[in-house]
């Protein structure tokens, strides 16, 4: 039996009474642990093209989390992680799960990192599972953040394993080609809604599929927690992507998908699979425009619902499903 699955655009969220006279009444914060508050429910993609110490800076400076990618050795990693956290800055790093990842992780925890980030594409596995326990065992109070799942068989696996934070999403991320190459993976939209109602208690992270804020509310409203990105901090002055002068044309950056050919030359001298692709996107300036907007959107979509905060926002939203002709008219059409 096939069962319909929903994307952001699918839906949209029914606008509803609002006592809110100024986005400044919206509180955007949430709490990871007793330790760590967000005041802007965003987490930065480990990529190598996005994450660097002035990213995760910029991001902690706007309430946000960077989270430092593992596709480098340990040294220039724990590097990374302490040339932020040298400012005070709140950051994540992420890890694998087959050999030295215990090694990197105590250089990692050394480098004053806050949380770990589990960073395999199918989470719902027994190697991922079996991290998180030994992981789990050797650091009790460690920020644990594992994933990618798309069901809540793999959330709740995940979450009985000891991860504090579940990313939620697989093959939804706009350089990803997971579900062409495989043939696998839900909506983000599905997998968050579905994952929000398996009755666990681990934070959710919305992750893949996300193109502006109006997507980031929609997730929120589902049940996420927090979302995570990577498209929309691509091609900022913080990001390290290659930068490319080609005169006429406008300045541009590489943004490639970890799991690209390209990603894995760069990386480790050969490629064994083929589920991401490279692209260039438009420079677009310091990356805090680009949160000074997600708040600015966030705020304003809670205030449609007439919730103050991200709780308030999951009890009162309604959602509908809207036709092709309505996807149509929710986007800007002057043209057509």
């Amino acid at each position: 039996m096939f069962k319909t699955a929903l994307s952001f655009d699918d839906v949209l969220l029914r606008p509803l009474y609002s006592d809110i006279v100024t986005r400044d009444d919206v509180d955007l914060s949430v709490k990871l642990d007793d330790l760590m508050t967000m005041n802007l429910p965003v987490f930065g993609a480990p990529m190598d093209t996005i994450m660097s110490p002035e990213m995760a800076i910029a991001l902690d400076s706007a309430g946000a989390i960077g989270i430092a990618h593992r596709y480098c050795t340990v040294k220039e990693q724990s590097k990374m992680v302490s040339a932020a956290t040298a400012t005070g800055a709140t950051v994540f790093a992420a890890v694998g799960v087959t050999g030295d990842y215990m090694d990197r992780i105590f250089s990692l925890v050394a480098s004053n990192c806050s949380g770990i980030c589990i960073d395999v594409a199918h989470g719902h596995n027994a190697n991922v599972i079996g991290a998180v326990k030994r992981i789990r065992d050797s650091y009790p109070r460690l920020h644990i953040m594992a994933g990618n799942v798309a069901t809540p068989d793999g959330f709740l696996a995940l979450e009985a394993a000891g991860a504090d934070s579940i990313r939620v999403g697989i093959g939804g991320g706009s350089i990803c080609s997971t579900r062409i190459q495989t043939g696998h993976g839900i909506p983000t939209f599905q997998s968050v809604l579905e994952c929000a109602q398996s009755g666990g208690d681990a934070l959710l992270i919305a992750d893949g599929g996300i193109k502006n804020s109006g997507d980031m509310v929609k997730a929120l409203a589902a049940g996420a927690d927090a979302v995570m990105v990577g498209r929309m901090l691509s091609g900022t002055t913080e990001s390290p992507g290659e930068l490319i002068h080609d005169p006429p044309n406008p300045p541009r950056k590489v943004y490639r998908g970890m799991a690209s050919v390209e990603a894995q030359f760069a990386w480790r001298g050969r490629s064994s699979s083929n589920e991401g692709v490279s692209r260039t996107v438009p420079l677009r300036g310091p990356v805090r425009e680009v949160l000074n907007e997600i708040s600015r959107g966030l705020r304003s979509g809670l205030s449609y619902s007439g919730a103050r905060n991200i709780m308030q926002l999951q009890s009162k939203a309604e959602f509908i499903v809207q036709t092709a002709s309505g996807m149509r008219e929710s986007s800007t059409h002057i043209d057509s």
